[in-house]
C-alpha cells in the first residue's frame, strides 16, 4: 500500500504500442529490448510484461539484472550487454539461456577452458571506433575461429556499437559501417549482425528491409522518447510511457522583493502566488534545474521557482486562480515531454529516468 501522492505512472499499453511500432519500423530484423537499469527507471518486471510479446529478446547489463527477470518466469533468451565478469558466471548462462558479449581477452579464456552443460549462445562485440567495450578489428577473425570451434560455442552474433547513433553523416558512422562490413565479411556470419540501436532505426538512410535475420537492439524508444537525431524530420508516434506526478501541498502569497527557497535564489518581481510541490531530488528530480523549468499543472505551464530541496520544489501559480492543495502536478509525462525537463537541467531523459528513486511507487495503469 502507498500512502504517499507522488508516484511515477507506468502506461502498460503504451510500452505494447511503442514496441509494435519498433517492430514494424524494424521490417524483417528480430528485435532486442534493452531494460537493463530496472527497465531504465520504469520498472524492469513491468516492462518485460508489457513488452514480452512484441521483442525476440531482452538484453541487460549483467547477470543479476538477468536473473531476476529468470526468477520472475521469464524465457525469452536475455543478452548480458558487459558480458561475465567472472569465469564463475558461465555456467549460470548456460543453465539459464543468458547470451554473454565477449569483448575482451579474459571473457574469451573462460568461455573456451570452461566444463559447461550445453553451448551458449554469445554476442562478439567489435571496437569500430567508440573505443568503449569490443575486440580490434584485426582480432575478430581469430577470436570468431576460436568461438566457433568451441564446443561451449552453440551461436555467435556479431555486433557492434555507434558512437554517433542516428548521425549517418558523422564521418566516423561511415567508418565503423565500412569497419563492420569488413569485419561481417571475415567471418561466415551473414545473419546474426547487430549494430543498429534506437537511434539508428529512426534514421531515414538506413533500409531495414535487408536485415532479414539481423538484429535492431532498442532502448529509449521502448519509453516512448525519440532519440535526438541530426534529421529531426524523423517522427514515430511514440506514447510517454512514464508521468511523473506530485501533489500540491502548500499555497501561499509572497510579496514584491521576497524570496524562495535554499540560498534566496529566486526574488518575486511582483506579488506572487506559490505552490510547493512534494517531489525533489531524493525522488530523482534534478536539484540543479533552474528557475524557468516547466512544470505542468491545469492543463498550462508555469515555471519552477527557486533551488530545488530534497522533498520538495516551489512552483510560481500567479497566474493560475484555481491551484490549491492536493492538486496534481506532472514533472514529466504525456502533457510535458522529458526531454524538455532533460534540456533544462543539461542532462539526457535516460539519466532521468533512470534517477528516478525507490521512494517513487511506480503505479501501472
Amino acid at each position: 500500500m502507498h500512502f504517499r501522492a507522488t508516484r511515477a505512472e507506468i502506461d502498460r499499453d503504451a510500452f505494447a504500442h511503442n514496441a509494435q511500432l519498433i517492430r514494424d519500423s524494424a521490417a524483417g530484423a528480430k528485435v532486442l529490448g534493452v531494460i537493463k537499469a530496472d527497465g531504465y527507471g520504469h520498472g524492469v518486471i513491468s516492462t518485460a510484461n508489457a513488452i514480452a510479446a512484441h521483442v525476440d529478446a531482452f538484453a541487460v547489463a549483467f547477470i543479476d539484472e538477468a536473473l531476476q527477470l529468470r526468477e520472475a518466469g521469464f524465457s525469452l533468451p536475455i543478452v548480458l550487454l558487459e558480458g561475465c565478469l567472472s569465469a564463475a558466471e558461465l555456467p549460470i548462462c548456460a543453465h539459464h539461456n543468458l547470451q554473454p558479449v565477449v569483448h575482451e581477452p579474459s571473457q574469451l579464456d573462460a568461455i573456451l577452458t570452461s566444463r559447461l552443460v550445453r553451448p551458449l549462445a554469445v554476442w562478439l562485440k567489435v571496437d569500430t571506433g567508440m573505443h568503449r567495450l569490443g575486440w580490434h578489428p584485426q582480432d575478430v577473425a581469430r577470436v570468431y575461429r576460436e568461438l566457433e570451434a568451441s564446443p561451449n560455442v552453440g551461436a555467435i552474433t556479431l555486433m557492434s556499437h555507434y558512437a554517433n547513433s542516428g548521425d549517418s553523416e558523422h564521418p566516423l558512422t561511415q567508418r565503423q559501417n565500412d569497419l563492420f562490413s569488413a569485419v561481417c565479411a571475415e567471418t561466415a556470419i551473414t545473419e546474426s549482425l547487430s549494430i543498429a540501436n534506437s537511434a539508428a532505426l529512426l534514421s531515414s538512410s538506413k533500409d531495414f528491409s535487408t536485415l532479414d535475420g539481423h538484429w535492431v537492439r532498442t532502448g529509449l524508444t521502448l519509453y516512448g522518447v525519440a532519440p535526438r537525431t541530426p534529421d529531426q524530420n524523423i517522427k514515430i508516434p511514440l506514447r510517454p510511457v512514464m508521468r511523473l506526478v506530485a501533489p500540491v501541498i502548500a499555497v501561499r502569497e509572497i510579496p514584491v522583493g521576497d524570496s524562495v527557497g535554499y540560498g534566496s535564489r529566486w526574488q518575486a518581481k511582483r506579488k506572487s502566488r506559490i505552490a510547493t510541490v512534494a517531489i525533489g531530488y531524493a525522488d530523482g528530480y534534478p536539484r540543479h534545474c533552474p528557475d524557468g523549468t516547466p512544470v505542468y499543472v491545469h492543463g498550462t505551464e508555469v515555471p519552477l521557482i527557486g533551488t530545488v530541496s530534497m522533498d520538495m520544489i516551489t512552483i510560481d501559480i500567479t497566474d493560475l486562480d484555481a491551484v490549491q492543495v492536493g492538486d496534481e502536478v506532472e514533472l514529466w509525462g504525456p502533457n510535458l515531454p522529458v526531454d524538455r525537463i532533460a534540456e533544462a537541467a543539461g542532462t539526457i531523459s535516460y539519466e532521468l529516468f533512470c534517477r528516478v528513486s525507490a521512494r517513487v511507487p511506480r503505479v501501472e495503469i
